[in-house]
């Protein structure tokens, strides 16, 4: 069986570091109150010239730099991305252009938070069928551009960066001792897209929007199915909660991460977490935490890692993998 290996991965966040403090003056809030909610102290914006193709070019260098491996021996490019740069070209065509990559193809993926964890399975979809054998995987958001600044429940949340992933085909025994990707699990139901939505659009108001959100519900349902996605993924790959090493969510709110950790019966060292330093960063935030954690050498080869997400839509999945 062939296999979606991770063969190097790589971050980039913008200079620009924004304290809790710094909403202190500007909203009836305080570094308190946002930490004691959300577990998050800082993120990062980008600067009023960057774009969220420049974010994810510079995280994508340094993926293939980690990787060992040039732009021309990818064969794809995939960018989760709810914040693009332009209605089109996508993102990954002009992170394509960034990179020199001259051949291949190259799209984004919107499902908001969980768009990573969408774009791991389309690629690993397409390595296994022997489409690509190289894909470059991307997740980019600039969500400063889209906060309301009187909106002290959703504008404290959010930070910007991208991270990246190069996934390479391997050959596997098509058992849960394979390297690589061993099960995925995508969900959706459209019927709570109100809960966590942009009000704005191409075809309804011709402006980008701002971002709406309903928290305490998106909570619950946070709690409930993220910890369900992981248990099917597992299940899928004949593994046991036990067997994790590692689970990496969307850092979106330290108490939605710690009971999930819970319900999956993980201890808190077994979780990367990114969240006080990078806020949600949405499509970007597990590509991002794979990576810090990588580059810090936590990742042993053979781990068992499982990745989760949920997003706007209601979107929400997971994936499981060897490292």
């Amino acid at each position: 069986m062939r296999r979606a290996i991770v063969r190097g991965t790589g971050h980039y966040l913008p200079e620009r570091v924004v304290e809790n403090t710094w909403f202190e003056d500007k909203l009836d809030t305080s570094d308190e109150w946002i930490r004691t909610r959300t577990g998050i102290e800082r993120r990062h914006f980008a600067a009023d010239d960057q774009r969220t193709s420049d974010l994810g070019i510079h995280a994508a260098q340094a993926a293939l730099a980690n990787a060992g491996i040039t732009a021309d021996q990818i064969d794809a490019v995939i960018v989760a991305t709810s914040t693009p740069d332009l209605t089109f070209p996508s993102v990954a065509t002009m992170v394509q252009a960034g990179i020199g990559m001259r051949s291949g193809f190259a799209y984004d993926v919107q499902a908001v938070c969980a768009g990573f964890i969408y774009a791991l399975a389309n690629a690993d979809a397409m390595i296994r069928a022997g489409l690509a054998d190289r894909i470059l995987l991307i997740g980019a958001e600039t969500f400063s551009r889209i906060m309301d600044w009187t909106d002290r429940s959703t504008c404290v949340l959010f930070g910007d960066g991208a991270g990246a992933v190069v996934l390479e085909a391997a050959d596997g025994a098509g058992d849960s001792s394979d390297r690589g990707i061993l099960a995925t699990d995508l969900n959706s139901d459209g019927q709570y897209r109100d809960l966590l939505y942009v009000d704005g659009g191409v075809a309804s108001t011709g402006t980008a929007g701002h971002l709406r959100m309903q928290g305490n519900l998106v909570f619950r349902h946070a709690v409930e199915k993220l910890a369900d996605t992981a248990h099917r993924a597992l299940d899928k790959a004949g593994l046991a909660p036990q067997e994790v090493d590692w689970l990496v969510p969307h850092q979106a709110n330290l108490r939605i991460i710690e009971a999930t950790a819970r319900r999956m019966q993980l201890p808190m060292e077994k979780v990367v977490l990114t969240v006080a330093d990078h806020g949600n960063t949405s499509a970007a935030s597990i590509p991002l935490a794979m990576s810090v954690a990588n580059s810090e050498g936590r990742f042993q080869s053979g781990d068992i890692l499982v990745a989760e997400a949920i997003g706007g839509g209601l979107a929400w999945g997971s994936v499981v993998l060897r490292w």
